[in-house]
């Protein structure tokens, strides 16, 4: 059989892919999960959109085990989380983050609530690294919210 390059193609791709890649929402579909009925406008910053009923979502990415998570955080106008959404997940294991029970940890939570894994955020066992990840990316986001309404 002669060796064509079309048929090598199809297991190039499977090879590239991570094996968990998952993509559960859009960025737009994240924003409206967060402010439901809410118009958005850039926020003047790279991944920052201003909700028309108040507020801010940042869409962030952090680092799970060997893969990027990206997430999108809601800010309430008084600087308390109102929602996390996964928007893509790439890890084998770990996906467990994007259950509700998990992520509802983070509502009302502040720049001046602790935010670390296993204090006021419980761990999920076989999903540490993205749990701590997600919730140090939170902390980030919502202490620089902080930092912004300051100035």
């Amino acid at each position: 059989m002669k060796w064509t390059p079309l048929l090598a193609a199809p297991a190039a791709i499977v090879l590239i892919a991570p094996a968990g890649a998952t993509v559960y929402m859009s960025e737009q579909q994240a924003m409206q999960a967060i402010f439901p009925g809410a118009s958005f406008v850039p926020g003047g910053r790279a991944g920052v959109f201003r909700a028309s009923s108040g507020g801010i979502v940042v869409i962030d990415r952090v680092l799970g085990k060997h893969e990027y998570i990206k997430y999108a955080v809601g800010i309430t106008a008084g600087g308390t989380v109102k929602h996390i959404e996964i928007l893509e997940y790439n890890e084998s294991y770990g996906y467990e983050v994007r259950e509700a029970s998990w992520r509802s940890q983070f509502i009302g939570k502040s720049a001046s609530s602790p935010l670390q894994l296993n204090v006021d955020i419980k761990n999920i066992s076989g999903a540490t690294l993205s749990c701590k990840h997600i919730t140090d990316g939170v902390r980030r986001v919502v202490g620089q919210y902080q930092s912004l309404r300051g100035q």
